[in-house]
């Protein structure tokens, strides 16, 4: 880990002056691409007032998001009733995306014990 150390620091000041050479006309190009987003005056109320609309209609949403759970569950149930019914292209399907879950899972597993596959740092 500690022979790392030199090659991170190194990599870290190459990105640190792609930044301060490139990083204002990218902001401009961003901001000039963008504009139509941008909320005029830009002032800490206006950011507060977004932040407030941005949650609302979040909560908002939450009927339509349940109802969309609704007919998922339902659909998986009523393949879960018609299994004869289930062809090999679907369940290769399913499998894959339980297997592909899975794989998520143990991703963030590892990410949460530090990076260590094979347990927790003691």
């Amino acid at each position: 880990m500690a022979s790392r150390i030199p090659q991170m620091q190194s990599k870290v000041a190459q990105a640190s002056a792609a930044v301060s050479n490139h990083g204002s006309s990218y902001y401009k190009l961003l901001m000039e691409q963008n504009k139509h987003y941008i909320q005029e005056p830009p002032t800490v109320e206006k950011c507060q007032s977004l932040a407030k609309q941005l949650l609302y209609t979040r909560l908002a949403s939450i009927p339509h998001r349940y109802n969309v759970l609704r007919k998922e569950l339902d659909y998986a149930k009523n393949i879960m009733k018609n299994k004869q019914d289930l062809n090999l292209e679907s369940a290769s399907y399913a499998a894959l995306f339980g297997l592909e879950c899975f794989a998520w899972f143990c991703g963030g597993e590892i990410v949460g014990r530090g990076f260590t596959i094979t347990g927790y740092y003691t």
